[in-house]
């Protein structure tokens, strides 16, 4: 499909949509107003700034004709020339296929890997710096399932993060934390150091798309086997008398996942089924890319500190990103949650590939 045909295709999509949200009985299934509204976000930026290339296009028009008799419109005609290319630039940018998932809210995981509790204490410094960062752009965060360690870190975690509203412009959490998916390696002196040698461990990050009530992958209920058992806190003792802890395993595919952080069995059923939901789209997401022959690899193959995507130098006050050459030298500031320097060189590489007709910048 050229650019041209793509831009009326997704001018008429615009105009269905906005029709479809100005009528009040879409209102009637939230879900549907959600979905619909995150599509009116994403079309909005592309019919806004075709609109203004149109106008701006045609003032040249009439700039150039009416120069002709008066030498005053020569300079505003110069002047509306040289946003043309301006304009085309962005509305070729906007064009650019882009991830169907960007508008979406995540579901975020992190896991000690390599390191013994060193690792689970850096799990549980990458929630917080994920927590900050959520704070900072007012999205809301809610933690579904955790296993922490016996000094305070985390050995399991997993954290929903969703936006307020509609994202502006159809970006959404997964448009800024998709790439987060990967093994993040920390350098660093363990606080249980005597010596203080610098010590080198690992966790792994796993960021899934949260799908939408109406999502594309229905579960049998027959492929699910639900263990319920008593939740544990670290060290393995028991904080709840009750068996209210859930684990549901998906027979066909062998998904597990866990939820103990409520003392009703209902709501960490519910959590645990969201969670569920969440992979078995990405993997049917991931498999169609396969049977396409773009099968991506693995965000986290092994928690191993040579499957790295990213270190955290303590020292050197260092973060540098492996995917893309990124280095800075203010950690301490990226764990108390600003990273959007990292994400926007991460988004900039993303966008360059996409302009250059090659599939999205590797998440892993």
């Amino acid at each position: 499909m050229t650019a041209d045909n793509r831009l009326a295709t997704l001018l008429a999509e615009y105009n269905e949509v906005e029709q479809m949200l100005a009528d009040p009985s879409i209102h009637a299934d939230q879900a549907l107003a959600r979905k619909t509204g995150r599509r009116f976000a994403e079309l909005s930026p592309i019919a806004k700034t075709s609109g203004e290339l149109d106008q701006v296009r045609a003032d040249l028009s009439v700039a150039r004709e009416l120069a002709a008799e008066d030498a005053a419109f020569a300079a505003e005609a110069d002047e509306l020339e040289e946003r043309i290319p301006v304009l085309e630039g962005r509305l070729a940018e906007l064009l650019a296929p882009r991830d169907p998932n960007d508008a979406k809210d995540v579901i975020l995981e992190v896991k000690a890997g390599e390191g013994g509790e060193e690792s689970a204490l850096f799990a549980g410094d990458l929630l917080r710096m994920y927590q900050r960062y959520a704070e900072r752009h007012g999205w809301a965060t809610e933690i579904l399932d955790s296993q922490e360690s016996d000094l305070g870190g985390y050995k399991d975690v997993a954290i929903a993060i969703k936006t307020r509203g509609i994202p502006d412009g159809g970006n959404g959490v997964w448009s800024r934390l998709k790439w987060e998916g990967g093994v993040h390696r920390v350098q660093r002196v363990p606080a249980t150091e005597s010596q203080g040698r610098i010590h080198t461990s690992a966790a792994g990050v796993l960021v899934t798309p949260e799908v939408e009530e109406t999502g594309d992958v229905e579960i049998d209920q027959n492929d699910l086997r639900i263990d319920v058992f008593r939740s544990s806190g670290p060290g393995g003792q028991s904080v709840n008398t009750t068996d209210s802890a859930v684990r549901i395993t998906h027979l066909p595919t062998g998904i597990v996942v866990s939820c103990q952080n409520e003392r009703s069995q209902l709501q960490n059923k519910d959590r645990a089924m969201r969670m569920l939901h969440a992979k078995l789209v990405a993997l049917a997401e991931e498999q169609a890319a396969a049977a396409a022959g773009d099968a991506r690899r693995s965000q986290v193959r092994t928690v191993d500190r040579s499957e790295r995507i990213r270190t955290y130098n303590y020292p050197q006050n260092r973060i540098s990103d492996h995917r893309i050459g990124y280095t800075a030298y203010n950690l301490d500031i990226a764990l108390g949650g600003e990273l959007d320097s990292v994400l926007d060189a991460l988004a900039d590489a993303d966008r360059k590939a996409r302009l250059a007709g090659e599939d999205q910048l590797s998440r892993g």
